[in-house]
């Protein structure tokens, strides 16, 4: 067998062990074919290595390429009005049900052409991977019609290929009513259900279906009807929930055997013990919680207690989360919800990667998985978490060589 290159001289934040964040000093990692053959301490190389093409990385820090397991970074316009609203005192939901919030969005999405949704989410995407995110996800959900809902997730395929990173996309029509469907919401998921999400099926452009389960979007009743027909149609789920109020929708996710269930402020020990029993990652977003200036913090206590996974993400969106830095996502979940620098690292790692699906392949250093790996400029992992507004990435190491 032979073997590509040979990565050494690093600290290697594995992200697989009890031992913190799994790191090896003066590790190695060897890789063939962009998989992982080995990885341990470098003075451990089996014999057969020897002679492999080298990259000395000079001590600095080697993780996972970094997740971002939630964002809706594909829309048309902005909504810094609403901003500036909302520090004139208006609430989120007040905005919202005045005609602002998701449904500015989706008309400057639906006027969009599909080249101008592009050139206008590539910054946001650019912004991302500038900070080592290896994959994204992307959500659909600011169009709410056949046309727009398609467009918006080929958008978010046109940016995986353009760039050669990992997008997931997520169908997110049930996000809200829109204008034409005011007042019938029942009538919005049938048409969800048996127009829209049937053919973003068949075009494969969805690897999950998403909801918002709220007061200002849909019962748990109408989520579960979207959820039937993802089932049936074999596609996994995953849930806005309990952002704003408890309407259960945590636990209605996890009856589902969803991936995840996302933001849960409002989430209470029944959700909780829910997601534990059904391995539903917990996915918090603290781009939002600043934004919106919320109060009421997620249980992460009750969360940790029960065993339930820790995935953070930026949550990128026009209204909630104009947050495109995955480092600063790191940050605001150390100072505003108190997690650990570790638990920061594994939420934007190994967590996230679990939260869509694809923790088989990546998110940790270990024996075959994927090399898809971030170098850092830093001399222990938790300056990750530490620095505001800084980004000390090195370079991007994917497979066999260096990403720009």
């Amino acid at each position: 067998m032979s073997f590509s290159i040979l990565y050494n001289n690093a600290q290697i934040a594995t992200m697989t062990s009890d031992k913190p964040y799994g790191l090896i000093e003066n590790g190695a990692v060897v890789i063939s074919a962009g998989l992982i053959q080995w990885v341990g301490p470098e003075k451990e190389l089996p014999v057969e290595f020897n002679g492999l093409p080298e990259k000395d990385l000079d001590g600095r820090l080697l993780t996972p390429a970094l997740i971002d397991c939630h964002t809706h970074l594909v829309y048309g316009g902005s909504r810094a009005t609403e901003f500036e609203l909302r520090l004139k005192g208006a609430s989120y939901e007040e905005i919202s049900r005045s005609g602002g919030g998701i449904l500015s969005t989706v008309t400057a999405t639906r006027t969009a052409t599909e080249e101008e949704l592009f050139s206008q989410s590539l910054p946001r995407f650019d912004a991302l991977l500038a900070e080592g995110v290896g994959t994204v996800e992307i959500k659909s959900g600011y169009g709410l019609d056949l046309e727009t809902e398609i467009k918006m997730l080929r958008v978010a395929r046109k940016l995986g290929s353009e760039r050669n990173v990992r997008v997931k996309t997520s169908f997110l029509g049930a996000h809200a009513i829109p204008p034409e469907f005011k007042g019938k919401a029942d009538a919005y998921i049938d048409f969800v259900c048996e127009d829209v999400l049937p053919l973003v099926h068949e075009e494969k452009l969805a690897d999950t279906v998403d909801g918002f389960c709220e007061n200002i979007a849909f019962s748990t009743k109408q989520i579960s009807r979207v959820f039937d027909k993802a089932s049936a149609l074999g596609l996994p789920v995953k849930l806005h929930a309990e952002q704003l109020s408890n309407l259960g929708g945590a636990a209605l996710a996890a009856n589902y055997g969803a991936l995840s269930a996302d933001h849960l402020e409002y989430l209470d020990e029944a959700g909780v013990q829910a997601m534990a029993k059904s391995g539903t990652v917990a996915v918090v977003l603290p781009g939002a919680f600043y934004t919106l200036r919320e109060t009421q913090f997620p249980p992460l206590n009750s969360l940790r207690k029960a065993g339930v996974p820790l995935a953070i993400a930026t949550d990128c969106n026009p209204g909630s989360s104009p947050l495109t830095s995955i480092l600063l996502c790191m940050n605001m979940a150390c100072t505003l919800f108190r997690m650990t620098p570790e638990e920061a690292l594994s939420g934007v790692t190994r967590v996230a990667a679990q939260a869509l699906g694809i923790g088989h392949e990546v998110g940790t250093i270990e024996i075959g998985k994927k090399a898809e790996f971030a170098v850092w400029n830093v001399d222990q992992p938790a300056e990750l978490a530490y620095r505001i507004g800084y980004n000390p990435l090195a370079e991007m190491l994917v497979g066999h060589g260096a990403l720009g």
